[in-house]
């Protein structure tokens, strides 16, 4: 009678104890770096798991309007995955306001939110970056550069360029070499947007950077 009812005793003890379920759904998490940004700024955040399940995170960013982007993938392969963007924020593209990021991973759903302000700061767009890099690499000419400064910052109003380019006048523009230090720096992050169009505005007002208009010789 003694064994059956330590038997019975340890059934009831073990009924009472609570196993996770095998089929429990996991928990994400969106970490903001912060839920203020501003113009040339880049959207950091981390997307925190219970599980490593195998499934990817699927993203979708939307502005108060509902306009939002297209499903973005991002491999889960840890519990903190951080998530960077590549671009920063432009003017030209993002409105001001407010932003929500939605997260879906398996089955799961979540959402942050951010606002996107306007500080005045200088922003060049990131277009610019690869362009730069080749007229460093000595791939295109100064005229391009410059043509590239004028047509990818169109109504922005920062470098004060004087002079068209076109298919004529592309080849004419002088740069000096010892400028190239300049646009390494800003590549590298030594510069900001802002001082690096200070620096081209001021090098074009001294006629450093200028344009040397052929001249036929006189019979």
């Amino acid at each position: 009678m003694k064994i059956i009812t330590v038997i019975i005793a340890t059934v009831l003890a073990f009924s009472l104890v609570v196993f996770p379920s095998a089929y429990a759904e996991p928990t994400v998490k969106i970490i903001m770096e912060k839920t203020t940004y501003s113009y040339c700024e880049k959207l950091f955040y981390t997307i925190k798991v219970s599980e490593v399940t195998g499934n990817p995170a699927i993203i979708h960013i939307r502005d108060e309007t509902g306009k939002g982007s297209s499903a973005i993938p991002i491999p889960i392969t840890d519990l903190e995955n951080p998530v960077p963007s590549r671009v920063a924020f432009e003017k030209e593209i993002f409105p001001l306001g407010k932003y929500f990021i939605d997260v879906e991973y398996s089955g799961v759903e979540t959402t942050a939110e951010f606002t996107l302000i306007d500080t005045g700061k200088t922003c060049i767009p990131e277009t610019v970056k690869p362009i730069m890099a080749n007229w460093l690499s000595g791939n295109i000419s100064d005229g391009f550069l410059i043509d590239a400064f004028q047509k990818f910052t169109e109504g922005l109003d920062l470098f004060k360029i004087p002079f068209d380019i076109n298919e004529t006048t592309v080849y004419d523009v002088q740069i000096p070499e010892w400028v190239k230090n300049v646009g390494y720096w800003w590549l590298e992050g030594a510069i900001s947007d802002d001082e690096l169009v200070n620096a081209i505005n001021n090098l074009v007002e001294r006629n450093i950077i200028s344009l040397e208009q052929e001249t036929e010789n006189e019979i």
